[in-house]
C-alpha cells in the first residue's frame, strides 16, 4: 500500500515521565478519565505551568542571552474529543487562585478608591476656592496641589491571569493592566480568526508576537498611554485539525512569525476505542497538583522583578550539543527541517523554557537559588523532540513544504485522470500551467511520489539506434489509483 503523502510515520506520544511527578501524575490521570490523549493533558499543562510563572521569572543562557519562561501551545483534536473536560482540569487551580487573589487585594482597592474620593473633594474645595480669589498663588498652589495628589493615589487592578475570547486590543490593554503577564487559555481556535481580523478587518499580531518574546509594548488609550517594559503571554489553545491548515492560509500567520512560535500536538484521536468506565482521577493526585500549582502561582504573583534562573554547567553544555546537532538539519536546501526553520530555529529557545518551567514546578519558592540541572535540561530536550516530530506533521498539513505540495497537485492529476502509466512530460502538460518551470523539474517530485509508493519508474526502453530524441521516462501506476474499480 502506498504511503499518505508527507507522512512521517506514527507520531509520539507526549513524554509524560519527563514531567515534575506531581504534574506527571495528574496529566495521566485526567488522560485516563476523559479517555483522550495524553497529549492533550500534557500541552495544557505546559500551558498551566506557562500561566503560573507569569513572566516572573528569566533564564540567563549565556551573556546577554536570555528567554523568558512562556509558551504557546497548540493541541489539535477533533470534535467530540472532551477538549473542554481536559482544559477545565488542568486549569481550575489557576481560576481558583486568581479568584483568592482578587479577594485578597480588595480591602486594597475599596482603601485607595476612599482615599482617592476624600483627595478629589479637597481638591474641588481648593479648585473652588482658587478661583475665588481670582487665581491668587497660594490658593491656586493649592488647588495644583490637591490634583497632583489624586494622580499619586494608585488604585489596585483585580488580578486576571486568564482570558478566552479576547480581542487583541482588548488583551493588550489587560496585560498592560497586569504588569505585563496574561494567558489566553481556550478549548476553541476562535483566537486564530479574530487574530486574522474578524472584528477589526485587519490581521494583528503586534501583541502576540511582542508577548512570545517578552518584547517591550506600549498601548496608546483615548485617555493615557501605557507601556510595559517586558511583555509577557501564554497561549494554550485546542482546536479541530482543519484549522492548522486554515491558519496557514491567513494573510500574515507565516510571514509575519506567528506560526513558528507555536509548540504543536497532533495526536491521533482514540474515538471510537475509549474505554466507557474509566479510573476517576485519585483525590490525592487531584488534591497535590492544585495545592503546588496554587502556590507557584501564589509565590511568583508578588515578584515584580523576574527571577533570573540559571543553567549548570552540565545543562549549559547538554544544550550546546542538542544545538550543534540541530543546525546542519535547519540548511534551506539540505536539511530535512529547512522548509520550517522559522520553526525549527525558534526550538532550542522553546527547550530552555520548558526546561525552567520544570524546573520552577519543582522549586516554586527558591528556584533562582539552584541553576537548572543536566537532567531538567534533558527532560525539556526530550519533550522538545516530541514537539519536533508534530511540527513536521503539522507544517506539512498546512502545505509549508513547496515540494510535497508540488506532489500533492501531481498525485490529485494521477488520481483525477486514473492513467495506468504515464510519461514524464505527459505529467508536466496536464498540471496547471506555471506548477513547473521545465519538464526536468517535475523528475524531483516524481521521485517523491516514487519513495511513497504511488508510483514506479518503467525501466528506459532500449535506444534507437538510428539516435534522436530519447523518449521521456514513464511511470506505472499502483494499482489503487489505476486499478479496477478505482
Amino acid at each position: 500500500m502506498p504511503t499518505p503523502l508527507g507522512s512521517h510515520g506514527p507520531l509520539p506520544a507526549f513524554p509524560a515521565h519527563c514531567l515534575p511527578d506531581w504534574v506527571r501524575a495528574f496529566v495521566t490521570a485526567v488522560a485516563e478519565e476523559t479517555q483522550t490523549p495524553v497529549d492533550a493533558a500534557g500541552c495544557v499543562a505546559l500551558a498551566a505551568l506557562s500561566t503560573a510563572a507569569g513572566g516572573r521569572a528569566i533564564v540567563r543562557v549565556r551573556g546577554t542571552y536570555t528567554e523568558p519562561v512562556n509558551l504557546f501551545t497548540v493541541v489539535a483534536l477533533p470534535p467530540a474529543s472532551r477538549k473542554s473536560a481536559v482544559f477545565r482540569a488542568l486549569t481550575s487551580p489557576i481560576l481558583k487562585v486568581e479568584a483568592e487573589l482578587a479577594e485578597r487585594i480588595k480591602p486594597q482597592i475599596v482603601e485607595a478608591e476612599l482615599a482617592r474620593s476624600v483627595v478629589a473633594g479637597v481638591a474641588e474645595k481648593a479648585k473652588s476656592k482658587a478661583i475665588g480669589t481670582k487665581g491668587a498663588p497660594d490658593a491656586l498652589a493649592d488647588a495644583s496641589d490637591a490634583v497632583a495628589a489624586i494622580e499619586e493615589i494608585k488604585v489596585p487592578v483585580l488580578p486576571q491571569l486568564v482570558a478566552d475570547d479576547v480581542t487583541p486590543e482588548r488583551a493588550a490593554s489587560i496585560l498592560c493592566d497586569q504588569g505585563g503577564r496574561l494567558a489566553v487559555l481556550s478549548a476553541e481556535g476562535g483566537i486564530f480568526q479574530i487574530l486574522a481580523g474578524r472584528y477589526s478587518g485587519a490581521p494583528n499580531f503586534d501583541l502576540f508576537l511582542k508577548g512570545h518574546a517578552g518584547d517591550m509594548l506600549r498601548v496608546d488609550r483615548r485617555d493615557r498611554t501605557e507601556h510595559v517594559e517586558s511583555a509577557i503571554l501564554t497561549l494554550g489553545l485546542a482546536v479541530q485539525p482543519e484549522v492548522i491548515r486554515e491558519i496557514a492560509t491567513g494573510p500574515g500567520f507565516r510571514g509575519k512569525g506567528l506560526l513558528g512560535r507555536f509548540l504543536y500536538a497532533l495526536p491521533e484521536s482514540n474515538i471510537g476505542t475509549r474505554n466507557v468506565d474509566p479510573d476517576p482521577v485519585p483525590q490525592e493526585v487531584a488534591d497535590t497538583y492544585a495545592e503546588r500549582l496554587m502556590r507557584m502561582v501564589t509565590h511568583l504573583f508578588d515578584w515584580t522583578d523576574p527571577q533570573v534562573l540559571q543553567l549548570s554547567p552540565e545543562a549549559d553544555q547538554t544544550r550546546l550539543e542538542y544545538a550543534r546537532a540541530l543546525e546542519p538539519r535547519l540548511h534551506p536546501k539540505l536539511g530535512d527541517l529547512g522548509h520550517m526553520s522559522d520553526w525549527a530555529g525558534k526550538s532550542v529557545g522553546a527547550i530552555i523554557r520548558i526546561a525552567a518551567l520544570l524546573h520552577l514546578a519543582d522549586n516554586p519558592v527558591d528556584g533562582y537559588r539552584t541553576p537548572i540541572g543536566a537532567d531538567t535540561m534533558a527532560d525539556a530536550i526530550e519533550i522538545g523532540r516530541y514537539f519536533t516530530r508534530h511540527a513536521e506533521a503539522a507544517f506539512d498539513h498546512m502545505g509549508a513544504d513547496p515540494e510535497t505540495e508540488r506532489a500533492r497537485l501531481v498525485l490529485e492529476w494521477i488520481q483525477r485522470k486514473k492513467p495506468a502509466r504515464f510519461t514524464v512530460r505527459e505529467a508536466f502538460s496536464g498540471l496547471p500551467r506555471g506548477t513547473f518551470r521545465r519538464v526536468a523539474d517535475v523528475l524531483p517530485t516524481l521521485e517523491l511520489l516514487e519513495g511513497y509508493g504511488w508510483i514506479a519508474l518503467e525501466p528506459p526502453p532500449p535506444r534507437n539506434p538510428k539516435g534522436g530524441r530519447p523518449p521521456s521516462p514513464a511511470y506505472q501506476v499502483h494499482p489503487q489509483i489505476s486499478g479496477p474499480g478505482a
